[in-house]
This record gives C-alpha cells, structure tokens and sequence, in this order.
C-alpha cells in the first residue's frame, strides 16, 4: 500500500505572513515588471486551479489522495527510500526532491536535494525538508520563495512549524526583481499562528535600496483576511497650519457583524482631537457612525490675534468652546418596495469645514444637511415620507440664507399606461417648512397629468394636460412678511413708509393658486448610412417640437420656500415650468424649435459627433417672476448649441454656447477638450464664462515622458471680476508635480497652490508620496489631490462621476498640505 505522506503545510504560512502587510486598495500596475519570476514555475508540476480562494482550494485538497512518483524505491517496508525525480502531488500541491526517506513507524521524513514546491498561491525553493509528521512539526532550510498573485517575493533562512504555530527565521520580502531590490522588508524573526490568524515581527526594517528607513522592533499582524483588533498605517503630515500631524487609527473587531475605529489625532499647533467611526450590518440594513471632538483648538485662538479678523461675526467660533462634527449614514429594507434611509451630520461651528479641511472644492459648501425619511418604488409609482434641516458651513453667510427645513414632506410620483394611446399620473407633495428667520408654513400641491403618446417607428406625438393645485398655511409671521413685500412693490413704497392698511391689503394666510397646463411634444427620426474613411456609420436627423400653454395667474402672494429659476440650458427648452419648485407656475404661450444629429459608428455604437441647437419662441409676455427677477418679455430666447465631437478615438471636443439675439450677447459660452495620450496620459482643457457670474479657464495634464517617468499638472484661473464682493480675477488652484515608476516602487512629488478660504487666501504646500507596491505607501496621498485636479488621472473616472463633484465628510483633509509660511 501506498504510504499517506501529506505534503508540507509550511508554503502556506509564508504565503500568508509577509504579505499581509500589503495595502490591497488601490490596484498596482505591474507593467513595468520583468517577465520572468524570482522562482519560475515548475514544469513537472502538474496544473492546478488559477489563484483564486484560498480557503475553498484547501477545502478541494483535503478531499484528494496524495501520489508519489521516483525514478527508484529502496530501503525497507518501514524505511521507504524514493531517489531520483522525486514527485510528490496533491491537487493543485506539488512538492520534488532529488531523495526522500520515509520511515513509517515513526511517521517521519527527510527531503534534500532540489527542494521545490508549488501550489496555486506560491512556489517555493529550498535546500532541505524534515519533519515529523505524528508531532505536525516541520523544519526546512534556506528558502526562496514567489507569491503567484501579489508577485511578493524573497527567502528565510529557515522555518520551523509545529501545528498551527511557525517561526521564519531572518526572512524577507519584496515585490522586486531579486537583481534589482529597490526596496526589501527585512525580519530578524516572524511567529506566525495560523489559527488565530495573527503574526508576529520582530526586528523588521524597510529597506530603500541599501539604506534602512524605517526600523520596527515589534509588529502584529493579520497573515489572512479575517478581521482582528489592532494598529492601522498611521496618516504622518507636516504643515504650517497644523505643525506635526499625526494620526492613528486603531481598528477594534467588535463582532462579524460590527467594528469601530478610534483615530486619535495629534497636531503639535493646535491641539490633540479623538475620532471614532463604528460601522454595523444586518441582513436588512447597514449603518456607518463617524465624529470627531476637540476639547480646545488652539487655532481658533492664534486667529484672534490677526488684524484683519472680524470679532462681531458670530459665526467665528468661540476658543473656549470645542469644537467636532458627527455624522450618521444608514439604511433599512422593510420589504421589496420600501426602505428606510437616514444622512444625518452635525457641526460645531460654521468655520468647522473650512479649518479642518484642505480641498478646493470643500471651500463651495455654504450648508450642510441632513435627511430621513421612508422611501418606496414600484413600477408605476414613487413616494417618501421625509424630513430634513440645514445648517450653515459658511462664516461669512448668516442663517437668514439657508434654505427652509422640510419638516417633514411626504410625495407621490405616478405614472402609468391604461392603454397603448393613454398615459395616467400626476404628482402630490405636501410639506411643513420651518425657517428660525422667516417663519413657518405649509404646502400642498398636487398636479395631475393626462397624456396620449401617438408613435410610429420614426415619429411621435405626445400631447399632455395637467392640472396644478397649490395651497398654503402660513403663520402670522410669515403671512406678514410676505404682505410687506407685496404692498411695497404695488405702492413703490418702502417697508417702513407702509400703513397697517396698505399691508392688511395682502395680508393672507391661506393663499392658494389653481390653473391648467397643456403641452404638445412631437418629433420626427431620419437616419441615413454613410462612409467616412473607410468607417461605416449611422447618421440621423432629429427635428423636435414642443408647444406649452399655460394661462396667468397671479401669484405674487405666495411665498417662495424652495423655488428659483433654472439655468437656461438645452434641457430648459422642453420643461413645462422654468422654476424649480411650484412656489412658482410659469404662465406661457411658447413654441421650442429645435433639431439634433448624431453620427454613429455601425461596428461599435460608437458616438462621433452628436449635436443639438434650439430656441424658443415666446408668443406672450410671461408675467409671473421672482421677487427681483425680470419679466419674460414677448420675442426670441437665447439660442441654445450643445455639440460633442470625437475626430479620433483619443480626442473628444466638446462646446455650449448660448447667444441672445434681442440683446445681441453671448449668455454663455463653454468649450472643453481631452486628448488621450499612450500609457494613460491624458490633457484636459476648458474654459467656461457665464454673463455676470463666473470666467474661468482650467488646464490639466498627466504627460508620460518614458515608460517610467511622467510630469502632472493643474491651472485654474479665474478671469471673473465680481464688484459685489471686490473679489480679484487670479489663480484658483495650481498643481505640478513629476511621477517615477518602476516594477515595485513609485514616487511622487507635488507643488500645490491653491485658495483654502472664502476670503481668497493663497496657500503653498508641498507633497511627496513612496509607494512601495504590494506593501504600502509613505507620505502624503498625492493620488487623491491628482485624482481630484485632473479628470483622467484614473481613466475611470471618465466614465464616472468626476471625484470633485462627490461631497466630502466635514474633516476630510485628504492630508493635503497645508501652508507653510
């Protein structure tokens, strides 16, 4: 009978110590690695499953016989001597010797010669194997080893085993080629448990080259993916601002279903701050809690002292007061069509964001809010019943600007087919709207809608009819102000020169609004098959007409809770309202004209021009506007062009412009274009202006100069003169910087100027990352300041949702650099 040597457990244990430390995030770009391995695979070997589930491959293993195979068989019927070409395979498993010796009555084993093993996780060389297989312990001597999926590689010179427990003995570890170590992680000792799932360094130093960086006498560590309680990487920043910053997580693994975090921070000029972030899951709903608290900045105090700080605004916060935020994300299915959703934060002060946050585009939230509700969907319908409060992030605003809390508002969207010819539905919105400034007040508003969609296969005609209702219930407050401004603007009279009878004139606390609204919307599809060198593409031609008619009505005494105009743009040209909410009903008598291309490649879909121009033409003054909006008066719109166009698979051209004819200006104009370069380099270019609000023009750039290195860089001007606020055209934000990349060790280096306050305050900073691949990174994240300064820097990005406009949490610093003076 054959004997049942079980092979070593002693490659799993390496595959799992060392590379545990690695930081698996991000995804590592191995393309500038040599091909071949520090320890190639084994062609006698046989071939098992590629790298995949570790758990599930041991699981497969357990299950199958072990098979040995030598070119001869000595020894006795106790003392089994293989010599030659000595294979040993289990599954995906390999282990071949050039001699083994097995005694069987005391289940031990000598292996020398050629060690080499292989499984799907990792391959391994080594000089000799002995065991004791009854005892489960193991000793094998000067190894080499090559992890298959994480491309970490190195040796020991030795490793000892008993059961579950191991020691490797002056081991190291890299994801290099061993001729060219750029960087090495070195261990005088590593103990490692393998149930319990934790290892032990002791000694262990990082290496650059031949130069030591970083020294740890002592090191616990995860060696598999199961969660333990324990230090995170540190985040290590150094600023103006700030001075030595210092911050270190420590993950607590409360239950499978529950952890918290603690991050302990300390910056040397300001002060010591805690924050905590636990997170929780259940088979209905998760939840993320995270907060931070300082008992005293000192910052807050260091600002007192300069001269041009405003001790009146009492938005600046007090010094003896502390200062944090918290937060609270979460979500609960009740059933198929109803969940319950919560975005709860809250801010010390209205000067927290800015002064615990270094991101350009954290400085353009003036409020934050917070929302929940119960929320559901089903295939002809929507509704929620909600509530949600706004706070002020912006010091320089005062609460009279932020928008009407919601308290609550339930809604219902519904819309469905009776029959191929008739379409039924509407919407119902009810709200309770709480102002500390203004006051409060009630809306109802429901809007019924009745369409009959007419189509074929290349035209459609779709006229609708609504009905809007809207009904108020104001306090005594409210209804007053609103009275005031109705009087005032009827007698051109000040507030304060009003009589009590002018205002008790339009003093009403139930106003109301009813009227119809018709529209008609009909296009007609043309394509065409054409050929442009060589590519054959579809060609179309859309024409678009929409008519909307709406009768006046006055609506001067309602208030305005949570409307305002849109931004006139290609969309705008087919809405039934041009405002946001229906505090305002616009009266209309208009006719849109407008036509679209596109031309498509036939091979692939692919979009190679696509371009849009309309108008509308207004038959009527339209009457009803916001307080200090202008009237519509009868005539032309702007003309409105929105084109794209992709001469090549690498440039895209984009532009929108919007010309007035009746006045004869350019209302907006905005041209855009990306060019892809090789190797993931890409440029961006914009410029945008909007009449009376913003000019800007913003250049950007990742550019490969050779395969390893590649410069970046970001300007963002801004040409805008705003006399209201005597703020100065200048630079928004500026960025350069140069990459080095090979197989297993990336460096970046920034310069950054940007503004960080509301006031225009120009900050310098200075940024610089090591990326030690397949282990982690030091310094500060320069990915995320590039992945926000330029579009493309992940090509993904392209085809998602640009990082800039995703909003932060209140203490995101990101650790970019503050100013140093």
């Amino acid at each position: 009978m054959r004997p049942a040597l079980r092979l070593l457990p002693l490659p799993l244990s390496i595959a799992l110590c060392l590379p545990a430390l690695a930081d698996d995030e991000k995804p590592e770009s191995w393309a500038l690695c040599p091909i071949q391995d520090a320890v190639p695979a084994f062609g006698e070997a046989p071939q098992g499953p590629a790298p995949g589930n570790a758990q599930a491959t041991r699981e497969q293993r357990a299950e199958q016989p072990t098979s040995i195979e030598g070119d001869s068989l000595g020894g006795t019927e106790t003392n089994l001597e293989y010599q030659g070409n000595v294979a040993l395979s289990r599954g995906d498993q390999f282990l071949g010797a050039d001699n083994l010796k097995y005694d069987q009555e005391k289940d031990t084993y000598v292996a020398d010669g050629h060690i080499r093993y292989q499984d799907a996780g990792i391959r391994l060389m080594a000089d000799s194997a002995r065991g004791d297989q009854g005892a489960d312990t193991h000793q094998i001597d000067n190894v080499r080893y090559q992890l298959v999926s994480r491309r970490g590689n190195g040796g020991a010179d030795r490793i000892d085993m008993k059961g579950p427990e191991g020691s490797l003995l002056h081991s190291t570890y890299s994801t290099c080629d061993p001729e060219d170590r750029r960087w090495e992680l070195r261990s005088r000792r590593i103990d490692i448990n393998t149930d319990d799932g934790w290892g032990v360094a002791r000694g262990a130093t990082i290496r650059l080259g031949k130069v030591p960086v970083l020294y740890v006498p002592y090191l616990k560590f995860p060696i598999d993916d199961q969660r333990h309680t324990g230090l995170l990487y540190p985040a290590v920043g150094l600023s103006g601002r700030n001075g030595f910053d210092w911050k270190q997580p420590i993950y607590l693994n409360l239950a499978p279903n529950y952890d918290a975090t603690l991050e302990p921070r300390y910056m040397s000029e300001r002060g010591f701050q805690m924050g905590a972030e636990f997170r929780y899951l259940y088979e209905k709903g998760r939840g993320e809690i995270q907060g931070t608290w300082m008992n005293k900045d000192d910052l807050v105090r260091d600002r007192m002292g300069e001269a041009d700080y405003d001790d009146k605004n009492p938005n600046n916060p007090d010094p003896d007061d502390g200062r944090g935020f918290f937060s609270f994300q979460g979500s609960h299915r009740f059933s198929r069509n109803w969940q319950a959703r919560a975005n709860l934060i809250w801010l010390s002060d209205a000067r927290y964001q800015e002064d615990f946050g270094n991101s350009l585009y954290g400085q353009a939230y003036s409020s934050v809010t917070s929302t929940a509700g119960v929320y559901g969907a089903g295939e002809f319908w929507s509704a929620g019943v909600m509530a949600d409060q706004w706070q002020l992030s912006d010091y320089l605003s005062s609460e009279a600007s932020l928008p009407y809390n919601r308290l609550p508002r339930a809604y219902l969207n519904w819309n469905q087919p009776l029959s191929r010819w008739i379409n039924v539905g509407g919407h119902v919105e009810a709200v309770r709207f709480q102002h500390n400034e203004w006051g409060d007040g009630s809306r109802l508003d429901i809007k019924p809608t009745l369409s009959f969609p007419l189509q074929g296969a290349a035209w459609y005609v779709t006229p609708t009819l609504a009905y809007r209702h809207t009904e108020y219930r104001l306090d005594a407050e409210l209804a007053q102000s609103v009275a005031v401004r109705q009087a005032s603007a009827a007698y051109g009279l000040d507030a304060d020169q009003l009589s009590p009878a002018q205002i008790a004139e339009f003093y009403n606390r139930s106003p109301s609004r009813s009227l119809p609204i018709g529209s008609l919307d009909a296009g007609v599809y043309f394509d065409r098959e054409t050929e442009i060198k060589g590519d054959r593409f579809l060609q179309t031609l859309e024409p678009r007409l929409f008519y909307l008619k709406a009768p006046y009505r006055e609506q001067d005494g309602l208030p305005i809770f949570d409307t305002r105009p849109f931004n006139f743009s290609y969309g705008q040209l087919f809405r039934d309202n041009r405002y946001t909410g229906p505090d305002r009903q616009t009266d209309a008598n208009q006719l849109t004209l407008a036509l679209s291309t596109r031309l498509l490649r036939q091979k692939d879909g692919f979009e190679r021009l696509s371009a849009s121009i309309g108008q509308i033409r207004y038959f009527d003054d339209s009457r009803v506007v916001l307080p200090g909006e202008a009237q519509l008066e009868k005539g032309k719109s702007a003309w409105v062009v929105d084109a794209n166009y992709a001469p090549t698979d690498r440039w895209t051209i984009g532009a929108s412009y919007q010309w007035d004819p009746k006045f004869r200006r350019e209302d907006l104009a905005s041209v855009r274009a990306r060019y892809l370069l090789p190797d993931d380099g890409v440029v961006n270019i914009t410029y945008r202006r909007r009449r009376d609000l913003l000019e800007q023009a913003d250049f950007s750039f990742l550019f490969p100069v050779t395969p390893a290195w590649s410069v970046v860089g970001r300007y963002y001007h801004s040409f805008y003169r705003d006399a209201a606020t005597d703020q100065e055209p200048g630079l928004l934000e500026g960025v350069a910087g140069v990459q080095w990349d090979s197989c297993c060790l990336a460096v970046r280096a920034l310069v950054r100027r940007y503004v960080r306050n509301r006031e225009g305050d120009m900050n310098t900073g200075f940024q610089v990352e090591f990326v030690l691949k397949g282990l982690g990174s030091a310094g500060q994240d320069t990915e995320r300041t590039l992945r926000r300064a330029i579009l493309g820097y992940y090509r993904d990005d392209l085809y998602l949702v640009p990082p800039s406009n995703i909003a932060q949490r209140p203490d995101d610093t990101s650790y970019d650099p503050d100013p140093i003076p």
